[in-house]
């Protein structure tokens, strides 16, 4: 989610009202973000130009309605291949330091979720929750971080994913992103999985998840 920092930084000097007038900047539920609609035809039609990324399953997001969409975390694009995914709103959980200092207006205006890492962060979990009864769309990485090891490992998961599915109802729609980003030539591919409700194991649920991204790393890395 860079390349509108980027964009957007220099204006801050300008007037940050300008920018919060597009979202909502402070606390309380966060709302469906007029920046995140007006930006992401942008973001979708440079990123597609320079990334060319593959699409697969794209039909399993649902239309409207509750969802949490969870996978593996590979690079800070990740966020601009799941936006360019859907038409949807996604609010992401998102590292806390994107909602600090001249950022935070333009990541609260794009409608994250700021996440204390070094905490379990209670409080991101219960707003994440209140944002799905409202019938949005959350956007995860479980893994918590970004994944610089071999392509076909990944982290463990935390189960903020299939807990915030589970107590709300909210399907859970499962991605995994293979190879890397390369500038102006096919590469990364991200495959949806079909939606289904975790039962109340969480910690079953939460290796079905894993391992359901696990599995189709180690299949696309045998081809």
């Amino acid at each position: 989610m860079y390349f509108y920092v980027i964009f957007l930084k220099s204006y801050t000097k300008i007037d940050l009202s300008l920018i919060i007038l597009f979202g909502k900047a402070g606390g309380g539920k966060v709302k469906e973000p007029r920046l995140y609609r007006i930006v992401r035809p942008i973001l979708t039609f440079f990123f597609r130009l320079l990334f060319r990324p593959t699409y697969v399953g794209r039909e399993n997001i649902p239309a409207e309605g509750r969802v949490v969409l969870a996978g593996n975390h590979t690079s800070f694009l990740d966020c601009l291949l799941l936006i360019s995914s859907t038409k949807r709103t996604i609010h992401f959980l998102a590292k806390d330091s994107l909602a600090k200092g001249w950022k935070k207006p333009i990541f609260l205006a794009m409608g994250i979720i700021p996440v204390n890492r070094k905490i379990h962060d209670h409080g991101a979990l219960v707003k994440g929750e209140e944002e799905l009864k409202e019938g949005k769309v959350i956007g995860i990485f479980p893994e918590g971080t970004i994944n610089r090891l071999k392509k076909d490992v990944i982290l463990p998961f935390k189960i903020g994913a299939v807990k915030m599915s589970y107590d709300t109802k909210s399907p859970l729609v499962v991605f995994a992103i293979e190879h890397k980003y390369k500038f102006l030539r096919r590469s990364v591919k991200i495959t949806f999985f079909k939606p289904y409700l975790p039962s109340s194991d969480l910690t079953e649920e939460n290796e079905k998840l894993m391992n359901q991204v696990k599995e189709k790393l180690k299949k696309e890395n045998q081809k």
